[in-house]
């Protein structure tokens, strides 16, 4: 028996395989891949729902601010914004942050054709992101729908571009801080 505890010590010290074709299983010395300790970055809001098809349609700001002039209530105002609505918003308009847009896009419709409404102008920070996607998502709708009625809109240049524009954008204006855009302007 101490010959045989020998053997194995040996064997296993060394690493030698003792038995023909028993061979033992390598040893991995550096690991196959380094281990992470970063969560991986979650998906945007907007990657739970389908692309829009809809190629997304701008309206100037100076559209929308003859829109505004005239009184005319045959378009709305739709502020995505959810978390960065300080520095004040367009007057008149909704409040419908983008991301719970989607899945209530039946009910926004139908509730926006009741009024009678012909242009839906949404926007965001810069209309790129959230503005463009909320406008074409409502096109697509609308032409499910085969409504030829109803636009829907994206303001070029968002709130940003209109809180820029000078004082005849920013007298209607809500809530406006002039403090807020004065470090977009700064940048």
């Amino acid at each position: 028996m101490n010959r045989i505890f020998m053997s194995t010590s040996l064997w296993l010290l060394r690493g030698l395989p003792t038995l023909g074709s028993i061979r033992p299983f390598p040893v991995h010395r550096k690991p196959l891949r380094k281990m992470s300790t970063e969560t991986p970055a979650p998906a945007p809001w907007h990657a739970a729902y389908p692309a829009p098809s809809s190629q997304t349609v701008f309206i100037p700001r100076d559209e929308v601010l003859s829109i505004l002039a005239n009184g005319r209530k045959d378009a709305v105002l739709v502020d995505l914004r959810r978390n960065d609505f300080e520095g004040g918003t367009i007057r008149g308009s909704l409040n419908l942050p983008a991301q719970s847009l989607y899945p209530t896009l039946p009910t926004v419709y139908s509730t926006l054709k009741a009024a009678g409404l012909k242009k839906v102008i949404f926007y965001c920070g810069s209309s790129s992101g959230r503005g463009s996607r909320a406008a074409s998502w409502l096109a697509d709708y609308i032409s499910s729908q085969n409504d030829t009625d109803m636009q829907s809109l994206a303001l070029e240049g968002g709130i940003k571009g209109w809180a820029a524009a000078g004082p005849e954008y920013v007298q209607w204006m809500d809530e406006y801080d002039e403090k807020v855009w004065a470090k977009y302007s700064a940048a």
